[in-house]
């Protein structure tokens, strides 16, 4: 029996709690529930098999016992209950809304949990992925590159982590588009914590997705299980800066089993940072100078629905006008670079004609302008821009 993809009517309270209570039944695992769908086309059926039956399926015996006894409706209750609570949408595998890139993969969700814009789930998106500790490089990089895919009308996914997609998210709500953050926990556990502002922003701009229950913490072993996700719905990753044994890597070769375009940004050879990118390129990953070297690296068939939709209607706000820089103001911008921070010391002692109050006070004005980044400890970089 085949799942209807088709039924258009939102999912009842007791569809949602069945759908719950197969993702949650200990040690039943995503592929066996697949598996189990494509067999008899609905959890519910499922759900009321006998233990023998369910073993007969191929179902393990101490799992089948617990399907048999009803042992996950309970944390389902809970999990629904969470998911209403802060107006979470649930998505089954066989809804029409769910991401049809996503779908195709060799272990898609059972079901994901989605709070905020859903009609991005089926718009164009790339993945943008990279070091959770980037150089001020990497951080502009992500950011610019954001900001440029998301004003081509493409959907900027990432996973919310610090730094790349930390970056990557701020640069698409810079230009008003859209971004969709994949968490490796329950989509009311923030992590990490600092990142609650942006969260909160993306729930209402763009989409927050998880394929774990709300409650769910961030445990370790979720975050290698979301990036198959992240890569899964989009139509190329993007990968930034990361080391050798880096997430941003593991999101690469996922991309590359799920048949999905792998680019890279190359960075300096000394940067351990750099290492990812560079043996990515090295092994035949499409370089990246620029977001258009990604636009051109997508399959026809995406160029042609960007073509088609040019970009959906903004939803952020846009980006902050500059207004005409005092002859100090150019000076600093020229004396910053993207890549090595600078000390305030070091400005002051570099452009002695001006007093430091007055350099505080335009490098103030910089950062508001979205010109200048401050880093910690007084150091400051340019932001990449033309």
């Amino acid at each position: 029996m085949l799942l209807d993809r088709t039924a258009p009517a939102p999912l009842t309270d007791s569809q949602i709690l069945h759908w719950l209570a197969l993702i949650l039944t200990p040690g039943l695992g995503t592929r066996r529930a697949m598996r189990l769908l494509e067999h008899y086309g609905s959890p519910e059926l499922i759900l009321r098999l006998d233990a023998r039956e369910l073993e007969a399926a191929g179902v393990a015996p101490a799992v089948a016992s617990s399907m048999a006894a009803g042992c996950s409706y309970t944390p389902a209750a809970e999990a629904a209950e969470r998911a209403k609570r802060m107006g979470a949408e649930v998505i089954p595998w066989c809804d029409p809304r769910y991401p049809p890139r996503l779908r195709e993969i060799y272990d898609p969700p059972v079901v994901l949990f989605a709070l905020g814009r859903l009609e991005l789930l089926g718009t164009v998106m790339v993945a943008l992925v990279g070091s959770r500790s980037p150089t001020a490089y990497g951080q502009a990089v992500a950011e610019r590159l954001g900001r440029d895919l998301a004003a081509a009308g493409v959907t900027v996914a990432s996973g919310m982590a610090r730094g790349i997609d930390t970056a990557a998210h701020q640069g698409a709500l810079a230009a008003g588009g859209a971004t969709v953050a994949v968490f490796g926990c329950g989509l009311d556990v923030i992590y990490p914590a600092e990142n609650r502002a942006l969260a909160e922003r993306i729930a209402r701009e763009g989409l927050l997705l998880s394929e774990f229950p709300p409650g769910t913490p961030g445990h370790a072993q979720n975050f290698p299980v979301r990036n198959r996700v992240i890569s899964g719905m989009s139509e190329g990753v993007v990968v930034v800066e990361g080391k050798q044994y880096s997430g941003s890597l593991i999101t690469a070769r996922l991309a590359l089993d799920q048949n999905r375009e792998v680019f890279a940004v190359p960075g300096n050879i000394t940067n351990p940072a750099s290492f990812g990118p560079n043996l990515l390129i090295k092994q035949g990953a499409q370089l990246v100078q620029s977001h258009q070297d990604i636009l051109d690296g997508l399959g026809a068939e995406a160029r042609l629905r960007l073509a088609r939709q040019q970009a959906l209607p903004m939803a952020g706000t846009q980006v902050q006008a500059v207004a005409p820089m005092s002859h100090i103001s150019k000076e600093v911008v020229r004396f910053l670079t993207v890549d090595k921070p600078v000390h305030l010391d070091e400005l002051i002692e570099a452009l002695p004609h001006a007093s430091p109050s007055e350099l505080i006070a335009v490098l103030f004005e910089l950062e508001e302008a979205g010109l200048v980044r401050q880093l910690p400890g007084k150091s400051y970089v340019k932001v990449w821009s033309e």
